[in-house]
């Protein structure tokens, strides 16, 4: 059930604005001191690196709780922390290692076993926990994971706190330590599937069920394998299940939103409806129409948008994307009389300009879709929900209701790069502006290190798939040559 307080806001009836021509921009992603933002731990979506590896040790696990139990112990009251995780085999090594940090600084820690991002984000709001950390590496293989954390109110830690803990994690930590007798105690909470799967379930407007639909989802082997397949059975939907069997080294293995094609057979092979396709941590989606086409975030914000448009629901006359959302998507926006808000890639970001200007929609095109309702970090089951109510209410396939736009031809390609910093190389900037006056008025251009990877991600966009194609060729080629050189 949605709050009364998103009550809405009407749009003049007026001439609706003309799409504009793609913006011409060519934007080189802030923070690229060459290839990953230079913070020696977090990177675009909290810590991330192969296990047992700097910085995926289980040393610096107990670090990192000792270091922000510490920043979150305010007050004479006991602290506690919710600990959640997918399914990847380093995961048993990295929550003991972060149970024994937390307790040594004095918190206790309540231990969830495998479960959703966003199940761990509702939990530490309702469990009235002072931190939230998710260990899982999201849509990577096994071989790596992370660590994600979430303040008291269930919205992951702003760039000063991340900051702070990287201050705290290069000192030495043993005057944090807790007294003997203040020492936290550790405790694995049960029931917290059932609490996920009922406040998913409530999502889903009331005077809709899925009976009658046959729906394929693949929970990427990850965190979802037991939550997503039973709240779509309870909601009443013919329910065929893939990825559904983790033995910690299958993660998002050839499956999940990372390699939809196994869902696309499976859809084929059942005669399915629709196809959902969540990653490793759950706080991402894809759909799959009844005729096996993948649909990405892009066209699914846009069904969203349209449908609680329409509802008078949709706070703030538009959403919040990337710069890596579809110019398509921002002209199909335009057209219905609403905004496309871009920010810098990373959900987090994109959660924080929609508490900033007080949006309820907002997401990436890789599916993370946050709705501001319902959760405070992307959810790909109950952003799922929302796409199976508008198929009920409009009583179409799939293939239609999620077919909104056009997308516009767009090119991403990536450079692998281990060190220097070739995007201030005087070749790579001169291919940069080369690039930018081949494009003109036409198009828009974006480079930008990854912040999970080490790679540079080239991307381009416009009419003219054949001219889009040929600039990524050039700039990769420029900058691997540079990488070469180096």
């Amino acid at each position: 059930m949605r709050p009364a307080q998103r009550a809405t806001t009407k749009r003049k009836k007026e001439a609706l604005p003309v799409p504009s021509a793609i913006v011409p921009a060519a934007t080189v992603a802030p923070s690229t001191n060459g290839v990953l933002m230079k913070r020696k731990y977090f990177g675009t979506d909290g810590i991330r690196g192969q296990s047992n590896l700097f910085p995926m040790t289980p040393d610096l696990a107990m670090r990192v709780g000792i270091a922000v139990g510490t920043i979150f112990r305010r007050g004479a009251h006991r602290h506690r922390v919710v600990i959640g995780k997918d399914t990847r085999l380093s995961g048993y090594m990295l929550e003991n290692a972060m149970v024994a940090g937390f307790t040594a600084a004095g918190v206790d820690a309540f231990v969830l076993g495998p479960i959703p991002t966003p199940a761990v984000a509702m939990l530490t709001r309702s469990l009235r926990a002072d931190i939230g950390v998710m260990i899982s590496a999201s849509h990577n293989p096994f071989q790596d994971n992370g660590i994600k954390l979430f303040g008291p109110d269930g919205y992951k830690l702003s760039d000063d706190i991340e900051a702070q803990i990287e201050d705290l994690l290069d000192q030495d930590l043993s005057g944090q330590l807790a007294k003997s007798n203040d020492i936290g105690r550790a405790k694995r909470i049960d029931g917290v599937h059932d609490r996920y799967i009922e406040h998913a379930k409530r999502t889903l407007p009331r005077d809709v069920t899925l009976k009658g639909l046959r729906v394929a989802i693949d929970c990427a082997n990850g965190a979802a394998y037991r939550v997503a397949p039973a709240a779509l059975w309870e909601l009443g939907a013919d329910v065929v299940t893939l990825g559904t069997e983790p033995n910690g080294m299958n993660i998002n293995l050839e499956c999940g939103s990372t390699h939809p094609e196994a869902l696309s057979k499976k859809v084929h092979e059942v005669r399915a409806d629709i196809g959902i396709a969540l990653d490793g941590d759950a706080d991402r989606v894809l759909i799959v129409d009844e005729r096996g086409t993948i649909i990405d975030g892009d066209q699914l914000m846009a069904v969203i948008a349209d449908s609680w448009a329409a509802d008078g629901q949709l706070v703030g006359n538009g959403i919040v994307a990337t710069v890596m959302s579809n110019l398509g998507l921002e002209r199909h926006l335009k057209s219905k009389g609403l905004e496309l808000h871009r920010t810098k890639v990373g959900d987090r970001y994109v959660v924080e300009r929609m508490r900033e200007g007080g949006f309820n929609l907002g997401g990436e095109q890789s599916g993370h879709i946050v709705l501001s309702d319902f959760g405070t970090t992307g959810d790909g089951l109950v952003a799922a929900l929302q796409i199976l109510a508008c198929v009920k209410r409009q009583g179409k396939p799939v293939s239609e209701v999620c077919n909104r736009f056009e997308p516009v031809p767009q090119v991403l390609k990536n450079v692998r790069v281990a060190a220097g910093k070739p995007l201030e190389e005087p070749a790579v900037r001169q291919a940069i502006a080369d690039a930018e006056a081949d494009l003109a008025k036409n198009g828009r251009l974006l480079i930008r290190p990854s912040g999970t990877e080490p790679l540079i991600r080239v991307m381009a966009e416009g009419d003219d798939h054949a001219q889009v194609e040929r600039i990524v060729d050039e700039l990769v080629s420029v900058i691997a040559s540079v990488r070469s050189a180096a």
